[in-house]
């Protein structure tokens, strides 16, 4: 598909005499023509950035824009601006399908007159801006088809729904099925589907209802739990563990994210199910070849606001374990929130005990849920502290900064609060995983 593309955007540069440029709606590189110039002017900053990045400002795209590109059903010329970035003017050929715009061919406008492309010229490229219309209609449709299958794979329960949809999928990608593919879970999404282009190597994507985690048995419903874009819940609590300096500042954000996670508990507010997951399915080179998975997955974890988590499953091959890999990128992504330290796209294979807390019910142990409310915030941070430095009092009072017998006082504060035995390994280990969980 990307060579017929490039093939269409060459016939227009070789039509006009002058290198093209395409780009969806959203002003995301698709092709561009090969540039031979001397002329320092003809390749502008925004041309470059175009090409560099795959993607323009939006302060560039709006511009553009208010000359009405976005409706024009012929060529718009458009004047430079050299306060923008934009050195020369240019011509903008709006590709359309059944009256709807789908992208842009950018040229450059050579003002001086009779040397730009005459109207007889344009009307031809206008001519080929309509195949390359099809193409992306025909993609746009492909990839609805595509979505649906994969949404039906990830979330039906067992039974022919789910087997369809796998057949389905597995028909359309072809002998890439069978090779080496991770799927990606970001959460929560607040806009439409992203074009799969937006990720190297995708092979389908579509958004999912955040209540639903098809890796909960069989597509169970459970609670979503990524807070909700820009509040203060959850989610948003959990960044607080990259703020403040060394051990100290970490065991605040510590403190605010279990406080966000009891706070959020049941309220309908923070914590709450937010709307739409994103699921990608990507294919890999090979299943140690996920640097550029990564790299474009922290950038929609960036698109998806504040509070939105990222992951991904272990790399496998196949499409017949679909349910338990989106499970595997839930729970990453679930992880990536609670623990910033897993960097901001976290992979199912580096989580460590948070691969068995996130398979844990989101309802907190009753022997600690006096602890995690919010009046016990200083209690819980402490036993938490105490926890991760392996009951070490020095180490802790060090990390927490108080005395010793302020420590000792805390504990046993926390022993009649919850009615557990710090002794006692498994006590401790109850205590622990609970105070791990409520990050999630």
């Amino acid at each position: 598909m990307k060579d017929d593309y490039q093939e269409l955007v060459d016939e227009i540069s070789a039509l006009l005499g002058v290198p093209a440029t395409l780009e969806n709606r959203d002003f995301g590189l698709i092709a561009f023509g090969v540039h031979d110039s001397e002329d320092d002017t003809a390749v502008d900053p925004v041309r470059t950035r175009s090409i560099l990045t795959r993607r323009s400002t939006p302060a560039v795209r709006t511009w553009f824009e208010e000359f009405g590109i976005a409706h024009a059903s012929g060529p718009v010329r458009i004047p430079a601006a050299p306060e923008a970035g934009v050195f020369r003017g240019r011509i903008c050929l709006p590709v359309r399908h059944r009256g709807h715009v789908l992208g842009y061919v950018w040229l450059l406008d050579d003002a001086a007159p009779g040397r730009g492309p005459d109207d007889a010229t344009l009307a031809a490229a206008m001519e080929v801006t309509a195949r390359i219309g099809d193409l992306l209609a025909g993609e746009a449709k492909a990839g609805t088809e595509l979505s649906r299958e994969l949404r039906t794979a990830l979330t039906a329960p067992p039974g022919w729904q789910r087997e369809m949809a796998t057949a389905a999928l597995r028909t359309a990608l072809g002998p890439s099925a069978d090779g080496p593919h991770v799927l990606l879970c970001v959460a929560p999404w607040p806009d439409e589907e992203p074009p799969a282009r937006a990720v190297p190597g995708a092979a389908a994507l579509c958004t999912v209802p955040w209540t639903a985690r098809a890796g909960a048995p069989d597509g169970a419903e459970v609670r979503g739990e990524a807070g909700p874009r820009g509040g203060t819940g959850r989610g948003a609590a959990a960044y607080g563990a990259g703020s403040g300096g060394g051990a100290h500042g970490a065991t605040r954000g510590a403190g605010a994210a279990v406080r966000g996670a009891v706070d959020g508990a049941g309220s309908g507010g923070p914590g709450a199910p937010d709307g739409a997951a994103l699921a990608l399915l990507v294919r890999l080179r090979s299943a140690e070849a996920e640097g550029p998975v990564l790299t474009a997955a922290a950038r929609l974890r960036t698109a998806a606001g504040p509070g939105a988590g990222a992951g991904l499953c272990a790399p496998r091959r196949g499409l017949a374990g679909l349910p338990a890999a989106w499970g595997e990128a839930v729970g990453a992504a679930r992880a990536s929130v609670a623990q910033p330290r897993l960097g901001p796209v976290a992979r199912w294979a580096g989580l460590g005990a948070y691969r068995l807390l996130t398979a844990l019910p989101t309802a907190p142990d009753p022997a600690v849920s006096a602890l995690l409310s919010p009046a016990h915030g200083e209690l819980a941070r402490t036993a938490e502290s105490f926890l991760d430095h392996a009951g070490q009092a020095g180490r802790t009072a060090a990390a927490l900064g108080i005395h010793r017998q302020t420590l000792y006082y805390r504990l046993s504060r926390i022993e009649q609060l919850t009615g557990l035995d710090l002794a006692e390994g498994e006590d401790r280990l109850l205590l622990h995983m609970a105070l791990k969980a409520a990050r999630l």
